[in-house]
């Protein structure tokens, strides 16, 4: 009796207790590898490396539809939008190719960004054979660009305050532009749930996703810093202390005052007391103002700190952006100690290794140490491939067992994991 008791309560009620808790704990096994993997992702798109200084004309490809053209200035602004139809008769080719030159020429564009959706290949094709052509003798380039997330921001709170009078295509050709200008600038405007790529992303329960998402992207933000006199609230609510309201209230300030000479003039905004300001200031920049250290992610609580500093190898703030005199200042500070200047100075070890750290690299952007986005002049087909050959690609999708490549052939090629390390 009291073993068939024994065996009832072992296959009725232990063993299915005993299942579900192994199989609960290797699911949230599962979506904890699954969310690094999506939070390493979003990492690199967002801490890309900016593309500064050039005209773009961005592209929003299209079949039937047509593909959407906007030409943007050297600091994103919309200079002209049209639509070009490529799957038409011949005619309809031609007066498009002339439409793409005229365009190209009027606004000096050096460099064409073409989203990678339906009938990208096909623009690759027509524009490349433009470059081989009428455009050999000048120096024009272009490249794919990812266009995930971009008709989420068209279609946004934030993409109708910025271009209420265009319609969403023309929305997500801007998009395509300003995310190759200024990477972490243009995607921290849409919801990071939309950029997430990953091999299990859908999977996951979006409670576990959305919080380290929203984590990630703060941290790429404070990591680079923002420049507040120019910054999209949309930017600045991910700074750390800030949210959107207070962000809001910092673009009203500058628009009733002008803009921000020094750091202590963000408390005389309403609502940004001691606390905030002590969260936010090293990484809102006030790049033209009087003060050279409101440059750099130095708090001003260390001001002090890093002018004794600089008093060691003769040097004066200014000198930092001094294209004469940046150079020595730096190899300078390379060489002092940050223990023995802790104790020279009378203050903590870790303090003076974080001042000295930005003083090392005072006015470079952390984006710069990653590699430059990779534009092209000719198409590669797939009859030009062949073994042992070395091509320039761009990651399109990480996963645990490798990455995804974009060569420019049509379909991705797969790095695996074994090529990219002599370890897992």
């Amino acid at each position: 009796f009291l073993r068939g008791c024994a065996e009832d309560a072992l296959q009725r009620l232990l063993l299915p207790s005993l299942e579900q808790e192994a199989r609960r704990e290797l699911t949230e096994k599962a979506e904890a590898h699954a969310v690094a993997v999506v939070g390493n992702s979003l990492r690199k798109m967002l801490l890309q490396r900016p593309v500064r200084g050039k005209r773009i004309l961005a592209v929003d490809p299209g079949l039937g539809s047509g593909c959407v053209l906007v030409a943007l200035d050297e600091f994103g602004n919309l200079l002209e939008h049209t639509t070009l139809y490529l799957a038409g008769r011949y005619r309809d080719r031609e007066a498009a190719r002339q439409k793409l030159l005229q365009l190209i020429r009027r606004h000096r564009i050096s460099l064409v960004v073409i989203g990678n959706g339906i009938g990208s290949r096909s623009f690759e094709k027509f524009l490349a054979d433009l470059l081989n052509t009428e455009l050999r003798s000048e120096d024009v380039r272009y490249g794919m660009v990812s266009k995930i997330g971009t008709k989420a921001y068209a279609r946004s709170l934030v993409g109708q305050e910025e271009f209420p009078d265009y319609d969403v295509r023309v929305r997500m050709a801007i998009s395509i532009g300003r995310r190759v200008m200024d990477p972490l600038s243009e995607l921290v405007k849409i919801d990071p749930a939309y950029l997430a790529t990953g091999a299990y992303q859908h999977d996951v329960k979006a409670k576990h996703l959305r919080p380290l998402l929203e984590e990630v992207v703060e941290s790429c933000v404070n990591q680079v810093g923002v420049d507040v006199n120019t910054a999209h609230p949309w930017l600045l609510r991910y700074v750390s202390g800030l949210n959107l309201v207070l962000a809001r209230r910092v673009e009203e300030y500058r628009r009733e005052h002008g803009q921000f000479r020094t750091r202590t003039e963000l408390k005389q905004i309403p609502g940004f007391g001691e606390g905030i300001f002590e969260l936010a200031a090293p990484f809102l920049k006030i790049l033209q103002g009087p003060e050279p250290l409101d440059r750099t992610a130095i708090h001003p609580d260390c001001y002090d700190l890093a002018r004794k500093i600089l008093e060691k190898v003769s040097a004066q703030p200014e000198n930092l952006w001094n294209p004469a005199k940046a150079l020595m200042v730096q190899q300078q500070l390379s060489q002092l100690d940050a223990q023995t200047l802790a104790q020279e100075l009378g203050v903590g070890v870790w303090m003076v290794r974080q001042v000295l750290g930005q003083l090392r690299r005072a006015g470079r952007d952390v984006r710069e140490d990653f590699p430059a986005p990779f534009f092209k002049r000719v198409q590669v087909k797939p009859e030009d491939l062949s073994p042992d050959m070395e091509l320039w690609g761009t990651v399109a999708h990480i996963t645990e067992f490798g990455a995804f490549v974009d060569i420019g052939v049509g379909n991705n090629g797969l790095v695996h994991i074994s090529q990219m390390a002599t370890h897992y």
